[in-house]
């Protein structure tokens, strides 16, 4: 499970650092939108990662490091989410306004001769 969820991150990872790096403005915004998925996924990796296993601490096992699953990411990646959504709104508008002032959509405001 460790496995692909690593290669999640890094195909993710990958994906929204090769997108920032385009010229338009939407593929950026993409780009920073897969570039904050990997964060949480990492972020939530981080809490220990079970499955059909209790959320916290299981009962009839000592509450120690190895039996338990820390709730502290769960709950910044859910901020986390909320936060992203709001910032890729805010952002998607502004493009928008950018793109209705310049006439494009390019990053730098200008379109290449083809």
């Amino acid at each position: 499970m460790e496995i692909v969820i690593s290669l999640a991150i890094g195909v993710m990872g990958g994906a929204g650092v090769w997108l920032v790096l385009r010229p338009r403005t939407f593929q950026v915004l993409i780009g920073l939108s897969l570039l904050s998925y990997a964060v949480n996924l990492f972020i939530f990796s981080v809490g220990s990662l079970a499955i059909d296993r209790e959320p916290i601490v299981e009962p009839g096992v000592p509450a120690d490091l190895a039996h338990y699953t820390d709730p502290l990411p769960q709950s910044l990646v859910l901020t986390a989410i909320v936060i992203g959504f709001a910032t890729t709104a805010l952002f998607l508008v502004v493009l928008l306004a950018l793109r209705g002032l310049s006439g494009g959509d390019h990053v730098d405001g200008r379109e290449e001769a083809p």
